[in-house]
């Protein structure tokens, strides 16, 4: 096994910029920064390569902040289990507000931890707080580092001197390339549906914030795990609402992220709620994941309050009478406070994405094409004149891409495709996973060129 990546652990009250500057040092905008105390709750780690070094930078929560939803303790948690596992923490605090008795206690904490910690002096965005910055000196952590995400000062300074705290690399250290995750699987619901439960089944911890409070996940969290063996990457996703339920920035941005978390993931895990009937939320989702042409477990949980096998043939029939666009969609059935059959689940996700990126060899496509035109004739075109397909080929995977040339593309009907996928999912290894089929025009006269080349 590979030595686990070194993790850069970024604390702080709330509102100094933690948040702000993991986005900074990512260079993507992955954890919601945002004036409002506290919306952070969860460890959101993200894997960066800083200069050549591959780390897992970590933001937490706010330490001391009293969260209204009653999370405290469970956000204080997170942060514990960031510190435990830490190589380096970057202790944020904000120069424009100068020292104050919230800073000193995050300081207490850490040095009972006994981390080793990087301190940083951020907002600083004119030099004239430069100079403010040694009335941190007191925390007993060295002079800080002076930083601003907002004018983007020191990043290659700080980058430097975290490597240089770092312990140095071995040749067995997981790297950027082999540390990828074979995986990535986006679990996706509206809100309450234990989509948290579901990850932290697949970590076998607390990984994340599990809580009956609606909205409790804010960010799209990624969380490594293993399954038999291989890596994967589970990524959790805020609960969505209806539009014009949301209220706040914080919706906003859980919305986006969550969209870009079904963009990013080779398999989507569609989680419901079994007490609960298919609502518009829900609908939403799906639109998007059929937008995106993601392969797709639809997942049935909290069974065990719904329990039954006349009850899951129902639901099944459900889920496929009100998702007609993916009759090829998975079905799957889990308790995810328990556990249970959330390893078959992840089997069923592998599945789909060894399917998703099969390459069908050209005379195998051919054949199963050449039979369902056998079987049903194409439409005619528009001139009355029979609609030829010439021949078919796979030009790429993830969604498999399959193009047709034919000698009238307006003439195969949205009817007759629906036709030719379902031919090529009943005969080939794509009888899971979304196709896109593309078609082309090309003349008898190219054919016959190509026939005798």
């Amino acid at each position: 096994m590979p030595t686990p990546l070194p993790q850069v652990v970024i604390v702080g009250r709330p509102n100094v910029g933690k948040s702000s500057l993991f986005n900074w040092l990512s260079q993507r905008r992955i954890a919601i920064e945002d004036p409002t105390a506290g919306v952070t709750r969860d460890r959101l780690t993200q894997r960066v390569d800083l200069e050549g070094r591959t780390v897992d930078l970590v933001d937490t929560g706010g330490m001391g902040f009293d969260d209204p939803d009653g999370l405290t303790e469970q956000i204080d948690m997170q942060i514990e289990a960031g510190l435990a596992a830490a190589g380096l923490v970057i202790f944020v605090v904000d120069v424009r507000a100068s020292l104050v008795p919230a800073d000193e206690e995050v300081a207490s904490r850490l040095r009972q931890a006994g981390a080793d910690v990087l301190l940083v002096a951020n907002k600083a965005d004119d030099e004239k707080f430069d100079l403010a910055a040694h009335d941190f000196d007191r925390l007993g952590f060295g002079s800080p580092l002076v930083t601003s995400t907002k004018q983007n000062r020191n990043r290659d300074t700080l980058i430097a001197e975290i490597l240089a705290r770092l312990p140095p690399a071995t040749e067995d250290d997981e790297s950027g390339g082999t540390a990828l995750p074979e995986m990535k699987v986006a679990i996706v619901g509206r809100r309450n549906v234990g989509k948290s439960s579901f990850v932290n089944a697949l970590a076998k911890e607390d990984r994340v914030i599990a809580s009956p409070v609606a909205g409790t996940t804010r960010d799209s969290i990624d969380v490594r795990f293993e399954v038999d063996g291989h890596p994967f990457l589970a990524i959790d996703t805020p609960g969505l609402r209806r539009a014009k339920s949301r209220s706040s920035d914080i919706d906003f941005y859980s919305t986006h992220r969550a969209e870009r978390s079904i963009r990013r993931a080779d398999v989507v895990l569609m989680l419901f709620d079994a007490t609960e009937p298919i609502g518009k939320v829900d609908k939403q989702l799906v639109e998007t994941i059929v937008e995106q042409q993601k392969p797709v477990v639809l997942v049935v949980n909290k069974w065990d309050l719904y329990a039954g096998d006349v009850e899951r043939g129902e639901w099944a029939q459900y889920l496929r009478d009100t998702f007609r666009s993916m009759p090829w969609a998975p079905v799957a059935f889990v308790t995810a406070l328990t556990g249970r059959n959330v390893k078959a689940t992840i089997d069923t996700a592998q599945r789909l994405f060894r399917q998703s990126r099969t390459r069908l060899p050209t005379a195998a496509l051919n054949a199963i094409i050449h039979a369902a035109t056998a079987a049903n004739r194409p439409p005619p075109d528009r001139r009355g004149r029979p609609l030829r397909i010439f021949f078919a080929t796979q030009v790429d995977t993830a969604p498999p891409t399959i193009v047709l040339a034919t000698s009238s593309p307006q003439a195969l009907t949205a009817p007759y495709k629906r036709y030719l996928l379902s031919s090529l999912r009943k005969q080939s290894a794509f009888s899971e996973v979304p196709v896109k089929l593309l078609v082309r025009g090309r003349s008898s006269r190219d054919e016959r060129k190509k026939t005798s080349g």
